[in-house]
């Protein structure tokens, strides 16, 4: 399922990334929201065939909010709301009858989606060829999972979770994906899963807890910023026999930071890879 998923994702990239005929742009508008009545928790899902989507915190008496302007000719709104199962699907949806030109079509489709602040947050997302900004400072996030085709991701913790997020997913096709600041996640796991593409993981932040970290690469690039006040264990495969990241000590197949054994916080990492490069930036 993860491997469809992902391969979907990048088909439907490469196929909007494919110049089309497309004659003048009409935009539509549409908006929903939901006002909060007290809710715990929220799961919601983002799908997103293609343009620019930002999300993050709304306000508190809203438990969610969209507003979108797109092509009505070949996209159409997703809003569904599963009462009483407190879950949530939003975005925008390909017609699929016809090709998509990116700089005709998707260019000026906007997505714009904010949650509540007081609800406890399991986010997911499925982006196709879309330029994103997540910053999810300010929400309380419980689970997170971002899936992208041909893409430009950000994702930004800009401010310390305030509560225990249990896992981060982030898997990316032909796709730039940068996550900032994933020391305030407050996330106990995180996992990537890329395809082609450029990817940075920015471990800055506050650091309430230990944090692992499962990646795997198979073309492309990987670097991993971390704060040099965290303890730092890697484990690579026989793939990455060449892998001399600075300020880690080799033992076997394992890489020990200098400073893992005084360190308040530890990251552990498994690393896989085929023919991607992994990179180590320290943080002063």
């Amino acid at each position: 399922m993860r491997r469809s998923l992902l391969s979907g994702l990048l088909l439907v990239g490469l196929v909007a990334a494919t110049p089309g005929g497309v004659g003048a742009q009409t935009l539509k508008r549409f908006s929903t929201t939901r006002q909060f009545h007290g809710e715990v928790r929220l799961g919601a899902a983002i799908e997103f065939a293609g343009g620019t989507l930002n999300v993050g915190a709304g306000a508190p008496t809203s438990l969610y909010a969209m507003d979108l302007a797109y092509d009505a000719a070949r996209f159409q709104p997703v809003s569904k709301w599963d009462d009483p199962g407190t879950a949530v699907t939003l975005g925008l949806s390909s017609l699929d009858n016809g090709s998509i030109g990116v700089g005709n079509t998707t260019q000026n489709q906007t997505a714009d989606i904010q949650f509540s602040p007081r609800v406890d947050l399991d986010l997911s997302l499925a982006v196709g060829a879309a330029k994103s900004r997540i910053d999810l400072g300010g929400l309380r996030l419980s689970s997170l999972k971002v899936e992208t085709g041909a893409s430009q991701t950000e994702v930004r913790f800009s401010t310390q979770n305030p509560i225990r997020c249990t896992a981060a997913v982030f898997r990316a096709g032909v796709a730039e994906l940068t996550v900032f600041g994933l020391g305030n996640s407050r996330c106990d796991r995180v996992s990537f899963e890329g395809g082609m593409g450029s990817v940075t993981l920015d471990y800055s932040g506050a650091w309430a807890n230990n944090s692992v970290l499962d990646a795997t690469v198979a073309v492309g690039g990987l670097t991993l910023r971390i704060p040099r006040a965290v303890g730092v264990t890697i484990t690579t495969d026989q793939f990455l026999a060449s892998f001399q990241p600075a300020g880690f000590t080799r033992q076997g197949n394992r890489y020990v930071s200098s400073n893992d054994a005084t360190a308040s916080r530890h990251l552990t990492v498994t690393l896989a890879t085929s023919f991607g490069g992994v990179t180590v930036d320290w943080l002063d």
